[in-house]
């Protein structure tokens, strides 16, 4: 009887043993890593990895990405300033007076008013000054010194003539339409097309006559415009 009850306890024993070698045998398989190494390796892939929300490397932007991109200049240009009249070019090149067909005649419909008309018959643009200069006095005075002078417009800048096309300034001799107190002996008209004279000495003042009886009496004259209409808006501009 003693036999039959220690035998079982034996097999038991032995079957014991063998769960624990068994469970040995396999616990590396399943056994955590300690808890410094399990919380480093996150923290490494997480440090090469592109944050939420940003393009992967190589990754084409999205449609709403707010990333500037540079302004494109041509070859050759300069970033926009803001605008100046006609271009440097031009008014950096005096016109030359070789280069101009110079005119001046009454405006039709409006006897006291004369035009001025400068026309670069050069092949490239050039500039005049803001208005040209101009008096009114006697041909056959050998003193020109007391010549009118007309009251001018304000403006100071020079004024771009493409090649190929005209200048235009208006000045009128009687604003007030006076027929009385006007000035005696005035009968013509001296233009120097580019006012300031740098470029332009006295000897290339044109005359031109006035006809028989021309009223002047506090003449005013405009700037240079690129038409007779903007040339009258201008003249009339012009203080009294």
């Amino acid at each position: 009887m003693s036999v039959r009850r220690r035998r079982p306890l034996f097999v038991s024993a032995v079957l014991v043993v063998g769960a624990g070698l068994a469970l040995t045998a396999c616990g590396p398989e399943n056994t955590d890593a300690p808890a410094g190494s399990a919380s480093s390796a996150p923290t490494k892939a997480a440090a090469g990895a592109p944050s939420a929300g940003a393009p992967a490397p190589g990754a084409p932007a999205s449609a709403g990405s707010a990333a500037p991109t540079a302004a494109h200049t041509p070859a050759g240009a300069s970033p926009s300033s803001g605008g100046g009249t006609g271009g440097g070019s031009a008014a950096a090149q005096p016109c030359d007076i070789q280069s101009l067909s110079i005119n001046a005649s009454a405006r039709a419909g409006a006897a006291n008013q004369w035009v001025i008309e400068v026309r670069n018959t050069g092949a490239k643009a050039c500039s005049l000054s803001s208005s040209p200069g101009v008096d009114l006095g006697d041909s056959a005075a050998r003193d020109q010194s007391k010549n009118l002078k007309p009251v001018l417009a304000s403006g100071t800048e020079r004024f771009p003539v493409p090649a190929g096309r005209s200048a235009y300034a208006v000045i009128d001799l009687d604003p007030s339409g006076a027929t009385t107190g006007t000035a005696p002996g005035i009968n013509e008209i001296n233009v120097l097309v580019d006012g300031e004279g740098t470029n332009m000495p006295l000897a290339n003042t044109r005359n031109f006559p006035l006809p028989a009886g021309a009223h002047v009496l506090n003449p005013k004259m405009g700037n240079y415009r690129g038409s007779v209409a903007d040339a009258v808006a201008s003249m009339t501009a012009a203080p009294k």
